[in-house]
């Protein structure tokens, strides 16, 4: 017998000396057998790339792995229970969609040879919930897998689990206090504190968070930009430029919202740690969401960052078909320019809020950035079960076979 056979014991169970439960064997049957070693339970299964390919291994020794894994399970039904609580329905909408939207990313596509039709593998659920709402529903949330054909790192995988929550009759600032209630909740639940500890910073979760807006928090945490460089398009694209960061750099007709947005990534989400709300946003990334009555060139959106990345997004939605059809022509003329992440004009949609959506607010939540946080997890692959990676070359396949 090896370390890894599966065997069966039979006979009188008793006590040791020393007070172990223990089996007096009468008869031992091979139930298993184990034809390859597995990793020295003493030392653990250390190799990084090992535990992600086989994770199987990972969780046989290292019961660590199998315990945030159990806790992802008990978080997700938290969150189930909570918005159960709170009288919203849980609902399923597709996964393949005829017109990718809901989000500025690129698409998986697939073929339906019955139709002769390509799909797209969904990159967020919010137009089929929205639609949703023009149905008569109220209050509706679904907790589910989306897809994104973008770079794979320590906080993307290009298959991942979101949660989104819409409201009727509803703003923003509903959202506000949804998130903070869940989340603050969720900790004193798991940790019986408002602190934990996320890799090498203390984060408190004591209410109420932090909120700033997007202009607020680049003049809070960047004093060395002038308010005239954030005032001015020119400006601030000469700034950048020197910066020498993103592709957004290279293109001197980028609006002034797009740019502070830019500042906004490289120089002040990083800095964040504890929970704070960033509000505020450029109508030029928010083409989903409603304008401000007396600022039309901002929206009603919010963005939650801690340690340095975003976990949530909310906004109050944007009910007029009129407006949201040229925002939509705003997004196609950003696609004719090669930006392959900008929004598609969905027809469909614009047919159902002509039909009329009542006001409301709609929230994402990314489910294992959460996760992540909150089981102190470096990577968004230690929250995964089985995270995509890069195919093994076949000779190595061939080799270790």
């Amino acid at each position: 017998m090896d370390i890894g056979d599966f065997i069966g014991v039979e006979g009188p169970c008793f006590k040791t000396r020393t007070g172990d439960l223990a089996i007096k064997a009468q008869k031992i049957v091979l139930m298993s057998k184990s034809l390859r070693p597995l990793p020295e339970k003493f030392h653990g299964l250390t190799d990084v790339e090992a535990r992600y390919r086989q994770r199987y291994l990972d969780m046989v020794v290292n019961p660590e792995s199998r315990e945030v894994f159990k806790k992802r399970s008990l978080m997700v039904n938290y969150i189930r229970s909570f918005l159960n609580e709170k009288g919203f329905l849980e609902v399923e909408t597709p996964m393949m969609h005829p017109i990718p939207g809901g989000a500025t990313a690129k698409p998986f596509i697939t073929h339906h040879n019955a139709l002769g039709v390509d799909l797209y593998m969904r990159i967020a659920p919010e137009l089929y919930l929205k639609r949703l709402l023009v149905g008569g529903f109220q209050k509706v949330f679904e907790l589910n897998r989306n897809f994104r054909n973008e770079g794979i790192s320590t906080f993307h995988n290009p298959e991942f689990t979101m949660m989104e929550v819409y409201v009727a009759y509803a703003t923003y600032e509903y959202h506000i206090d949804l998130v903070e209630e869940l989340v603050s909740s969720m900790v004193q639940h798991f940790y019986q504190s408002d602190t934990i500890t996320y890799q090498e910073h203390e984060v408190s979760f004591k209410r109420p968070w932090a909120k700033m807006t997007v202009h607020e928090s680049i003049t809070k945490f960047c004093p060395h930009i002038s308010e005239q460089t954030l005032s001015s398009q020119k400006e601030l694209y000469k700034y950048i430029k020197s910066k020498h960061y993103g592709e957004l750099a290279k293109n001197p007709e980028t609006s002034l919202g797009e740019l502070l947005m830019l500042v906004f990534d490289e120089e002040v989400q990083p800095k964040i740690v504890n929970p704070t709300y960033i509000t505020h946003y450029p109508v030029e990334i928010s083409p989903l969401a409603r304008r401000f009555d007396d600022m039309p060139e901002l929206t009603e959106r919010f963005e939650l960052f801690i340690c340095g990345k975003e976990v949530a997004n909310a906004f109050t939605e944007l009910n007029d078909p009129i407006d949201q059809k040229g925002r939509f022509m705003e997004q196609l003329k950003k696609k004719e320019k090669g930006d392959e992440e900008a929004h598609h004009f969905d027809e469909d949609f614009i047919t159902a809020l002509e039909h009329g959506m009542p006001p409301a607010a709609g929230l994402g939540i990314g489910v294992d950035r959460l996760v992540m946080l909150l089981t102190n997890s470096a990577s968004i692959r230690d929250v995964i079960l089985f995270p995509v990676l890069r195919p093994k070359k076949q000779e190595e396949n061939i080799n270790e076979n």
